[in-house]
């Protein structure tokens, strides 16, 4: 029988993307500790990101910025410009795509590429990682990660082995060797909070995972453990998508901190249909309606309560979504308790076109559609004027940060 060529997979992943954008303009930072993040005078002062000098404090992702001053007293602190992200992450696809058409977004940063076809014309996976490297070194003044490997877990894995600037090839005879005496938090897809349950198992490293029983592994984590199973084994069979193929969008949502705690029933309607608002616009933009509406609130002491409720009707109008969203702030938060930052996301998305069964006593149909022609109303308006050419009055001038022209 003749044996199966394998595929040749490689994840690119770029070093401190948003950082190393940021400091193509800042030139005179480079050499210093920088990271990006949100504005703390409007309380967004999280860490967006970091370049190689702050890693090196042990400045992380996602904490705060005071947090990482105390580990790094002189990091420089820039705002981020999201449009400058994209426009790299545009350069990046099409660089990707002179290679192959299955490029695979994985994030912004991020993409898997499958190049099997591509060897004949540009070398082994190697030469093409290496390839790309100079490339996007030449052309951006940028550097990124490379793992190249049979499927696409290992692929992942081998860009996070070694950085900056790298490639890594983690074949079907060196991934025992690489992998498995890695400590088990650090295979794809194993949190914080599963890590430690394999541990509680003496389950401390990657190969103690692949020799695990997957029975046992089945019981702890349900599909969960299999997976985790194949995956540190190499069996991992999924393909990388076609860069033309739509991706399917699971949930919509937006969150904003507000530049003070909301209080009041008055300021927490105000927030959420704000909220709703954007979701709505990005709901139809999408062609999707929601059967279901989540809210995620942080509370000044950054502890997050998330709530979820489902829809009597699939919509895709900002006035039903807000008051899902209402109906599960009062019932399990109350009006009354601060709330730093808050969430709502539109989830149990389907195309818009799907049918649905309706009961003939709903007495809300009528205002329903109503409520749908008056929001496409406002999308037009926005489309021929601009988004922040109408909104709703409550929002004119607010005092909590919410920035009407955000409609994107």
């Amino acid at each position: 029988m003749e044996q199966k060529t394998d595929r040749v997979i490689l994840h690119c992943d770029m070093n401190s993307f948003f950082a190393s954008v940021e400091l193509l303009s800042l030139p005179e930072l480079r050499e210093k500790p920088v990271a990006v993040c949100g504005n703390p005078e409007n309380r967004h002062g999280i860490i967006l990101a970091k370049n190689e000098h702050a890693k090196k404090f042990g400045v992380v992702t996602a904490e705060t910025v005071w947090q990482a001053r105390k580990k790094c007293p002189e990091l420089v602190l820039v705002p981020p410009h999201r449009d400058r992200y994209e426009y790299y992450c545009g350069c990046l696809n099409e660089l990707y795509q002179k290679y192959t058409d299955l490029v695979e977004p994985f994030s912004i940063d991020e993409s898997w590429l499958d190049v099997t076809a591509s060897l004949s014309l540009f070398g082994s996976g190697k030469d093409i990682a290496d390839q790309i490297r100079a490339a996007v070194k030449k052309e951006m003044g940028l550097t990124l990660s490379v793992g190249v490997s049979f499927n696409k877990i290992f692929a992942k894995m081998g860009s996070d082995y070694r950085k900056p600037d790298a490639t890594t090839v983690i074949s079907r005879e060196n991934f025992k060797k690489l992998l498995w005496p890695l400590p088990v938090e650090n295979m794809f897809f194993v949190g914080e909070a599963t890590a430690e349950k394999l541990n509680r198992i003496g389950i401390k490293s990657i190969g103690d995972l692949a020799a695990a029983d997957e029975e046992l592994l089945s019981d702890l984590f349900g599909k969960q453990g299999r997976m985790l199973s194949c995956y540190a084994n190499g069996r991992d069979e999924s393909p990388v998508a076609p860069a033309s193929q739509k991706r399917e969008v699971k949930s919509v949502g937006n969150g904003l901190t507000f530049k003070r705690d909301l209080r009041g029933e008055n300021e927490f309607r105000m927030a959420v249909l704000s909220l709703s608002d954007t979701v709505a616009v990005r709901l139809r933009r999408h062609g999707l309606t929601c059967g279901g509406v989540k809210i995620d609130i942080k509370d000044p002491n950054f502890r997050v309560t998330s709530r979820q409720k489902q829809l009597s009707y699939r919509t895709d109008t900002a006035e039903e979504i807000s008051r899902a969203a209402m109906e599960l702030l009062e019932n399990s938060w109350g009006f009354e308790k601060p709330v730093r930052l808050l969430t709502v996301t539109a989830i149990q998305l389907s195309a818009e076109e799907k049918e649905e069964q309706i009961s003939f006593l709903d007495d809300g149909a009528g205002r329903r559609e109503k409520a749908g022609k008056a929001e496409r109303m406002m999308d037009e308006i926005r489309k021929r004027f601009g988004s922040h050419a109408i909104t709703y009055g409550g929002l004119l001038n607010n005092e909590l940060g919410i920035d009407i022209k955000e409609k994107k």
